[in-house]
């Protein structure tokens, strides 16, 4: 891709995200719909605990199991047993 090209894709994509951005207003959050009825608001340490700390955690969790299963199974196959051809 030369320099041309990839300069209208990021100006495209930069214009598309700005106006996405201009278009979602945060002030229609303001106003309160029929029948709302926001419960508590959540603690510096409950939404850092939800937003950040669960996902990590998951991803503890998901990539120790993929790495515990793989070697479960390289260890039963054998495959990874070198053999020199003889000259």
């Amino acid at each position: 891709m030369d320099k041309k090209n990839a300069l209208r894709a990021g100006t495209l994509a930069a214009g598309t995200t700005l106006m996405m951005l201009l278009m979602s207003s945060p002030a229609l959050a303001v106003a309160r719909d029929d029948g709302d009825d926001p419960g508590p608001g959540l603690s510096v340490a409950e939404t850092l605990g939800i937003f950040v700390g669960i996902p990590i955690v998951l991803f503890l969790v998901i990539a120790g199991l993929v790495m515990v299963l793989d070697k479960s199974r390289k260890q039963e196959t054998g495959h990874d047993v070198n053999v020199r051809a003889k000259a």
